[in-house]
């Protein structure tokens, strides 16, 4: 990994443990776990192996852990899945407004299918508020989703609170925890959760889907055996394998780890103002991932500067997540009211040197200056 690797929002690099654990289950369970024969049935004893030690880390039943090919596919058979059990309920569906793009993709399909689609406003740091959410909540509700921290901002939502009003609606919460498992205690009370490998320093390509005992759920998919008939298609076991064991390490890497990054996100939020003109840090200052910050740019192309960073050794990221390759703006940061161009998004992997953090904050103000420069712009 790069010392100026700043993008672990994007996907954390690839456990020790984790790298371990794929590696090794390449050569011991790769036979398909369906079948009987014993190459088999080791297989499918390792897959199980992994989901219990999952579960243990989210604190859930193995059985309520589903393996999916990705965090965006664990959401919408998570959405979908539950919207389809619930239509004599109704067809109305609450989502928070600075959701990760795939639950909002999957509220649009809902829409375009006849659903109806209730959006919570965010304040100015990205947070819903609990009273807002509560008030969304109708009779005809089968669904709400909030997720436990934006991933774009690091602002932790009141999922706790969310969860209260659902219960008391008697609605299903789903929550998207990509951002958050193994760096933040989980919250109570949701139904279902979704998250995904890569984010926690698993192999790409292994999503989770978490329905709790009790919860309405039916598949949006044809019919299939695999995990439980909830994900249609043949398990990536060495991968899960991999997954498992990264979650376990970084979990308890986190222990220690989350502190100290936390410090050094403090660290940029306080410098980058005093040292960059008209820049704004966006995001809850205190309720928020111990390892990210953003911040905006007045005059600044948010693409320019992240090819300029690049060059100069660090990697970071800028605009919504997952759509870099559109020109629209954030739509978090739209819906907070802050912002939108020139804004760059730091995230700290696990064993980031504070020699890196000063590193960076040493180069940006440079680099801004350069690219207001080249645009025209003075005295910035």
């Amino acid at each position: 990994m790069s010392a100026g690797y700043f993008d672990a929002a994007s996907a954390e690099p690839l456990h020790p443990a984790g790298r371990s654990a794929l590696l090794g289950a390449l050569d011991t369970a790769w036979a398909d776990p369906a079948r009987l024969y014993g190459a088999a049935r080791s297989a499918r004893l390792e897959l199980d192996r992994a989901r219990a030690r999952v579960a243990a880390v989210l604190g859930v039943r193995a059985d309520e852990v589903a393996f999916t090919t990705s965090g965006t596919q664990a959401v919408h058979l998570g959405i979908l899945g539950s919207l389809r059990s619930r239509r004599r309920v109704g067809r109305h569906l609450v989502v928070g407004a600075v959701e990760h793009s795939s639950v909002l993709h999957a509220a649009e399909a809902h829409e375009r299918d006849g659903g109806e689609v209730t959006v919570v406003g965010v304040d100015e740091t990205g947070r819903v508020d609990p009273a807002a959410f509560a008030a969304a909540l109708r009779p005809d509700t089968a669904l709400a989703c909030l997720q436990s921290a934006n991933h774009e901002v690091g602002t932790v939502q009141p999922v706790a609170e969310a969860a209260e009003a659902c219960r008391a609606a008697g609605v299903p919460l789903l929550v998207d925890a990509a951002q958050s498992i193994g760096r933040t205690p989980l919250p109570d009370g949701w139904s279902l959760l979704t998250a995904s490998a890569h984010k926690w320093g698993g192999p790409p390509g292994v999503g989770v889907l978490v329905v709790r005992k009790g919860t309405r759920w039916r598949s949006p998919m044809p019919d299939d055996e695999r995990e439980g008939r909830r994900v249609p298609g043949f398990e990536n076991v060495p991968a899960i394998i991999g997954a498992a064991a990264a979650l376990e390490a970084f979990a308890a890497d986190m222990a220690e780890e989350a502190p100290r990054l936390s410090g050094l996100v403090d660290v940029i939020r306080e410098r980058v103002p005093e040292t960059v003109p008209d820049v704004q840090v966006v995001g809850d200052p205190v309720r928020r991932l111990p390892h990210l910050v953003t911040f905006s740019c007045l005059y600044v192309e948010g693409e320019a500067l992240l090819t300029e960073l690049d060059r100069l050794g660090f990697a970071v990221s800028s605009g919504s997540s997952c759509t870099a390759d559109t020109l629209r703006p954030s739509h978090v940061l739209e819906a907070m009211g802050v912002i939108t161009h020139g804004n760059v998004r730091v995230s700290l992997p696990r064993g980031a040197e504070p020699s890196a953090v000063e590193r960076f904050l040493a180069v940006l103000p440079d680099a801004v200056a350069r690219l207001r420069a080249a645009a025209g712009v003075t005295g910035a």
